[in-house]
């Protein structure tokens, strides 16, 4: 499939909805358990989500927009969550996702973004240069990578009780 601005948006739109179902109101042992050291909670992703809205995807298209590959993005603070967070429920964290990403596809829309802008060049700071069609496909990429992520975190909760039917059960592999 092509990018499509269009489309990309009916995945943004609904990923804070998704994350809401999957995880509002939940216990923390649903919310808090990760897969070992150096990963991520399904806390944590909302977190990184919510900075991700706070920091990143409008703030780097805009910078494309503006100042092509001649302003290159801030790095991007990939740990922020671990700070960011504390002290706030999952809840929380779930209500300010959503009404961040509302904001920042109503921003989305006013640039007015045509198909000539989607190859208009920026400047990221590991990888190099990148188009805004990089840019805001990624965006639906990471969104979908996370949700991923999350349902398999909180599969991997039951491993020990599936019995027999672990061999069934690839997300659990």
């Amino acid at each position: 499939m092509q990018f499509d601005l269009q489309k990309s948006i009916l995945i943004l739109e609904r990923t804070p909805t998704v994350l809401r179902e999957l995880l509002e109101d939940l216990p923390e042992d649903w919310t808090t358990p990760n897969e070992g050291s150096d990963t991520w909670s399904p806390y944590d992703v909302i977190g990184h989500l919510v900075h991700g809205e706070q920091t990143d995807w409008i703030t780097r298209t805009k910078i494309i927009l503006e100042h092509g590959e001649s302003r290159t993005f801030d790095p991007f603070d990939r740990f922020a969550q671990f700070e960011k967070s504390k002290g706030k429920s999952i809840n929380e964290l779930l209500d300010e996702f959503a009404r961040l990403r509302k904001s920042n596809l109503e921003k989305l829309k006013s640039l007015n973004i045509k198909e000539s802008d989607l190859d208009k060049p920026g400047m990221h700071p590991g990888l190099g240069k990148v188009t805004l069609r990089n840019l805001l496909s990624s965006w639906v990429v990471h969104d979908l990578g996370h949700i991923a992520q999350i349902s398999r975190v909180m599969a991997k909760q039951y491993t020990a009780e599936v019995g027999p039917w672990y061999e069934y059960l690839g997300i659990l592999k």
